[in-house]
């Protein structure tokens, strides 16, 4: 369905995917936008302002990449380890569900990853599914942002020129918001797997890239929190001369799986010597969830 075909009449929805691709062009692409999502992520820690911008626009990463990259099932993970001022950072997705968390100085300013992070690594994780096995490719915790990372990894590693925009907006009276915009290009016959141009050796883009590409960047980190404005208004406004095929996603929440049950099993399948050492006075043995801020109290 084209875009202008479907625009009127609609209301904004505050969390959603929608996928979208211009086939002249051999570009796909997301559109992601988080409100209660993302609030309701960000409620289960005391971030300072620094550390809740760092983990809104990685879960916005992650919902973009998840949605692109797990369209047939199975989790997308994203998770950042270093010796700087941010420790961990961990976000993951499964099928439209988010969750996410990082630990952090809470004296941390924003920066660059190397301000934030220091030294490290981000490591993009696929589950395995019934059709493909797990998958894992390491990223240098370079750049000015998470995003950045990303596409440097899509650019040098899959050789998939790829272009990622985020924004994250904190908003003391209706809660923050954030979103997001991927494009990659993928030219027929091609699906990214065989090198299309090499931007170290001074090769130039092709053109239908560059044209979509320039026309992307205009996008505004306004436009990508402003929860009044349609994802199919914005694509309107970016890409109005192409034609658009739209294709809705899954709806983001926040999904944080655990429960007593699954809890449960994993304890259980430690041998009996060490489960007593875990117990406490009670006979209950205590387990933290970093992603939801709750102590769960097992009896196994």
């Amino acid at each position: 369905m084209t875009v202008n075909a479907i625009i009127e009449g609609l209301a904004p929805i505050h969390d959603r995917i929608l996928s979208f691709a211009v086939p002249e062009r051999d570009v796909r692409g997301r559109v992601v936008r988080l409100d209660a999502s993302i609030a309701a992520i960000l409620a289960a820690h005391d971030y300072p302002p620094a550390l809740a911008r760092l983990l809104g626009e990685a879960l916005v990463v992650t919902a973009l990449l998840g949605a692109t990259l797990r369209e047939n099932g199975g989790g997308l993970t994203l998770q950042a380890q270093s010796d700087g001022p941010v420790s961990l950072l961990v976000c993951d997705y499964n099928a439209g569900q988010l969750r996410g968390y990082l630990m952090g100085d809470a004296e941390t300013e924003s920066g660059d990853l190397a301000t934030m992070f220091g030294s490290g690594h981000l490591a993009i994780t696929l589950d395995p599914t019934d059709a493909s096995e797990r998958y894992q490719g390491i990223v240098p915790l370079e750049g000015a942002s998470i995003a950045d990372a990303i596409e440097q990894y899509f650019r040098s590693s899959e050789q998939l020129p790829t272009l990622i925009r985020t924004a994250f907006a904190p908003d003391a009276a209706t809660g923050p918001s954030a979103g997001g915009l991927l494009l990659q290009y993928l030219p027929r016959g091609e699906e990214g797997r065989a090198r299309l141009f090499a931007e170290d050796d001074g090769t130039a883009e092709p053109e239908d890239w560059s044209h979509m590409r320039i026309l992307a960047e205009t996008v505004t980190a306004a436009e990508l929190t402003d929860t009044a404005l349609l994802e199919e208004q914005l694509l309107w406004r970016l890409f109005h001369e192409e034609e658009v095929r739209l294709s809705p996603g899954p709806t983001p929440t926040r999904g944080c799986r655990c429960s007593v049950a699954h809890i449960k099993d994993v304890i259980t399948r430690f041998p009996e010597a060490e489960r007593a050492d875990m117990r406490g006075d009670d006979g209950m043995i205590g387990v933290d969830c970093q992603f939801c801020s709750k102590t769960w109290r097992i009896d196994a």
